[in-house]
């Protein structure tokens, strides 16, 4: 089943979530509920107390003011805010942000190296070094971000 996130987030919930993942479209339109900061209030609450919310925040370069909206929002509701970039051919520029916001975890100094070994996964892409270099940000993103 599916519903609108926006509707879903604001709902009452017997339960709480691990992760919510926000791969949502750009902030305009038919998305911009999905980057308000009641939209990410709601996440906030219904995610458990180590709870972990991922979103896609947009281009450094050709949206770099709706990635300072997001972590403006973003500060404001999580104690641990993050970003990690990648890179993604399919978007505009290939270069894309995501947002890694929890109540209490920090991205790589809380990373579980024994856990994802546990897991014994046959992964083309992701290993411990892409996890960790993914969060260290170019000069220019970080200005964006601390700004």
């Amino acid at each position: 089943s599916y519903m609108d996130g926006v509707a879903f987030a604001s709902g009452e919930r017997d339960q709480q979530y691990d992760v919510v993942i926000i791969d949502s479209t750009d902030p305009v339109n038919v998305g911009e509920g999905l980057f308000t900061a009641d939209f990410y209030a709601n996440c906030y609450r219904i995610l458990k107390d180590d709870g972990i919310l991922i979103n896609q925040a947009e281009s450094p370069i050709f949206t770099a003011k709706w990635l300072k909206q997001i972590v403006q929002k973003l500060s404001g509701i999580f104690p641990r805010l993050h970003f990690y970039h990648a890179s993604i051919p399919t978007y505009p520029s290939g270069y894309w942000m995501f947002g890694f916001a929890s109540k209490q975890y920090h991205p790589v100094n809380n990373f579980r190296e024994d856990k994802f070994k546990e897991l014994d996964l046959l992964l083309n892409y992701y290993n411990r070094e892409i996890h960790q270099a993914a969060f260290v940000l170019p000069n220019y993103v970080r200005k964006i971000i601390d700004d």
